[in-house]
């Protein structure tokens, strides 16, 4: 199966956050959403020359009626069809249990992330350190969350609480872990923003980064101010390196289509040629544009060698 196939140039969350650490950029972490739009994703890339992660999390997987072997397969498909030659890392987003990690981890994900940030400390150490030595021991990549990040729509979490990463608690998590990226909670929140606005704890994100060692990874990336964000990842000191993005998307694709409910990933996938084509095309322009303006990666795929 194609998901076995290995592609040079799909690879690991580690891999690709150390260049753009490195590099003073962010790497945009992608979710489709609808396995039709990961082409338009992936396309995204080789127009901008750039880096990228496509990812799905486990309630977009359940929400739009996606097996993580589907996702996974049309990935690898649209990986070997399209030519795609960019750095690309393939990423299962909140999940909070081990057997759909395993699962994707079978269907060829390269970086997985355990959320377990709504329990106790120890117990969320517990749990992400169970998947960091599974995942390892099959090369893979994992991202584990620490504080609370809010959200507006529910799609990746349950509830619309924040609780700001401890500097102090990150250093210890991440030495008792040993993940390879971290999601800090500092002000963005999941989905649009309509009454509460963005905002970033610079102060707070510079202290996990002098304590940490690992990437940091920001999440609710949909709405934020572009320079808000290009401050983040251009501390001195080094700042966020993943930004995940998704609500941008799934908006862009709806008016494209002259719709504002949601589909069904099986809804997406029976519409005709020339709609498909009409959404995809709002997908990579909204992609390109967040590489080129937002997590400014455009151009950046050069840096890597493969």
């Amino acid at each position: 199966m194609l998901q076995k196939q290995k592609f040079q140039n799909v690879i690991t969350l580690k891999k690709a956050l150390e260049v753009a650490e490195a590099g003073r950029f962010a790497i945009g972490s992608f979710s489709p959403r609808y396995t039709p739009m990961i082409a338009a994703v992936l396309q995204a890339g080789v127009q901008a020359k750039s880096p990228l992660i496509v990812q799905i999390s486990h309630k977009e997987l359940i929400r739009y009626g996606i097996t993580p072997a589907e996702f996974g397969d049309e990935f690898y498909h649209q990986i070997g069809a399209l030519n795609i030659t960019v750095p690309v890392v393939l990423h299962l987003d909140h999940t909070k249990e081990l057997p759909t990690i395993a699962e994707a981890i079978d269907a060829g994900f390269t970086s997985v992330m355990i959320d377990a940030s709504e329990k106790p400390f120890d117990d969320n150490v517990k749990d992400s350190k169970e998947v960091v030595e599974y995942a390892h021991a099959k090369g893979v990549s994992v991202e584990a969350e620490l504080g609370m990040i809010g959200t507006t729509d529910f799609v990746e979490t349950d509830k619309d609480e924040e609780l700001y990463t401890d500097p102090q608690e990150a250093a210890e998590f991440v030495r008792l872990t040993g993940v390879d990226a971290l999601a800090v909670s500092c002000g963005t929140a999941h989905g649009v923003y309509n009454v509460k606005q963005p905002k970033i704890d610079y102060a707070r994100l510079s202290a996990i980064r002098a304590l940490t060692p690992v990437h940091l990874v920001l999440h609710g990336g949909s709405g934020v101010p572009s320079e808000m964000m290009q401050q983040a990842f251009r501390l001195p000191e080094g700042g966020v390196s993943k930004v995940n993005i998704a609500t941008d998307l799934e908006l862009a694709l709806l008016a494209a289509l002259g719709r504002e409910e949601r589909m069904s990933n099986a809804e997406c996938q029976a519409l005709s040629p020339e709609r498909l084509a009409l959404g995809r095309a709002a997908v990579t322009r909204t992609v390109i544009d967040k590489m080129e303006s937002f997590v400014c990666s455009a151009g950046e795929a050069s840096r890597f060698v493969l």
